[in-house]
């Protein structure tokens, strides 16, 4: 469902659990993966990496590291993307900046060109001092609903954080429960605070690069196009086609279709 070579601006390895992550360390020689396992949304982290910069595959859970009782307080930033479309999985993102490598011009994705997200995306993954993005996909939406998935994939995406956070600040007015850290929900986070606006770039671009290239997999619903939303294009081909495995059942349009039998 994600293809292995979204990011161009570091070495990535693919996630097979549908989680990426980058911490700024020395490098050394190893990498360990190993598959997550998925009895509680905080449950999860990602294995050890062995570079900076470098992206990690999310493994058995390993401690954060602890920041200095010295260290300014850090904040993570939280923030998805895909919460409305009727197709894809939700991207959630979580980023602790660096204070010493700053970032001109972070605002709320949604405000910005594609252009300027992608040059984006680049600096905050180079120069963030952590962060990881989770896929909740569509089989786990449609389990659980989109509110309790947005809610997972913030508290797994602040856990497999390599530095743990002080705090963390979540774009909206809901403050996910089982978040490792205190929490802070903040009403318009990804315009206001630049960890939100550098965790709503990473889910983004991740989403949207993963949405482009599913357009391939599964042609005629013009995904690169709309990235999965209720567009006049997509719901008229939701009726030519009927759905495909991208598609949310749970979601008004298309679980009309299914309840009228359509199967794909």
């Amino acid at each position: 469902m994600r293809p292995d070579d979204l990011d161009d601006a570091v070495d990535l390895l693919p996630l097979p659990s549908g989680e990426r992550a980058g911490v700024r360390g020395r490098p050394s020689g190893n990498v360990s993966t190993a598959r997550a396992p998925t009895d509680s949304p905080a449950s999860r982290g990602p294995s050890p990496q062995s570079s900076p910069r470098r992206g990690e595959e999310d493994g058995l859970p390993a401690p954060q590291r602890k920041p200095s009782p010295k260290a300014k307080r850090l904040i993570a930033g939280v923030d998805e993307a895909g919460r409305g479309p009727l197709a894809g999985p939700l991207a959630v993102a979580a980023v602790i900046l660096n204070p010493r490598h700053k970032i001109q011009g972070l605002d709320d994705s949604k405000k910005l060109t594609e252009a300027r997200r992608e040059a984006l995306y680049a600096q905050i993954v180079q120069r963030a001092l952590a962060w990881h993005v989770v896929l909740v996909d569509v089989e786990e939406i449609d389990r659980i609903n989109i509110f309790q998935a947005t809610m997972a994939g913030m508290c797994r995406a602040v856990a497999g954080l390599k530095v743990a956070a002080h705090e963390a600040w979540i774009d909206g007015n809901q403050l996910p429960k089982a978040l490792p850290c205190p929490g802070k929900a903040i009403v318009g986070g990804d315009a206001l605070k630049p960890a939100i606006s550098a965790a709503s770039i990473i889910a983004k671009v991740t989403r949207d690069r993963l949405m482009c290239a599913m357009d391939v997999q599964h042609p005629g619903y013009g995904f690169a196009g709309h990235k999965g939303y209720s567009t006049p294009e997509h719901l008229a081909a939701l009726r030519r086609l009927g759905p495909c495995p991208l598609h949310r059942r749970s979601f008004a349009p298309v679980k009309l279709l299914f309840d009228q039998g359509s199967l794909f």
